[in-house]
């Protein structure tokens, strides 16, 4: 009797095993990982891009009170389009599908959306760089070419996040 009970509460949860017999489930509890590790990617370069905004929006600050104002604009496009960036990923397509959704995702579809989501995550670092090169780049002869780069990176966000949205409603 007593190896009857080792087996229904050996280390695995008593639900999870009885429903680990049903079939199908084990691909709704991996679903289920996806979800949660999305969720967790998407907070992430949410909380990583925010804190970049919040770096563009204080040297706005900062050139406004030195009297540099004729950078004021650029600052205030590449802060936009941050922004902008935030808001597509808090309302983005999920890169999942779950268990009782009619389209599912295959591990191939799957790889290219975390694929995007990486890339993503990996222009941090250079909107970053190039937020510190504008500092580093006050009072010198590169301040324009810095301020244009932080522009075009915060551009190439945008675009970048619309390409993996495509790639996610060509899935759906």
């Amino acid at each position: 009797m007593s190896d009857l009970m080792e087996q229904v509460t050996g280390d695995q949860d008593p639900l999870k095993k009885l429903l680990s017999k049903i079939p199908g489930f084990d691909g709704f509890m991996e679903r289920q990982n996806r979800r949660a590790a999305d969720a967790l990617l998407r907070e992430t370069i949410r909380l990583q891009f925010h804190e970049q905004w919040k770096r563009v929006s204080e040297l706005q600050q900062e050139f406004a009170n030195a009297g540099e104002l004729m950078y004021l604009d650029d600052l205030e496009t590449a802060a936009t389009k941050i922004q902008t960036f935030i808001d597509k990923v808090d309302g983005a397509s999920r890169g999942y599908s779950s268990f009782f959704d009619a389209i599912k995702i295959n591990e191939e579809e799957l790889a290219k959306i975390y694929e995007f989501d990486a890339a993503l995550l990996d222009m941090a670092d250079g909107v970053s760089s190039a937020i510190s090169n504008i500092h580093a780049s006050m009072g010198t002869d590169g301040l324009p070419a810095a301020v244009r780069h932080l522009v075009s990176l915060s551009r190439d966000l945008v675009s970048t996040f619309d390409q993996r949205d495509e790639v996610v409603k060509a899935i759906q």
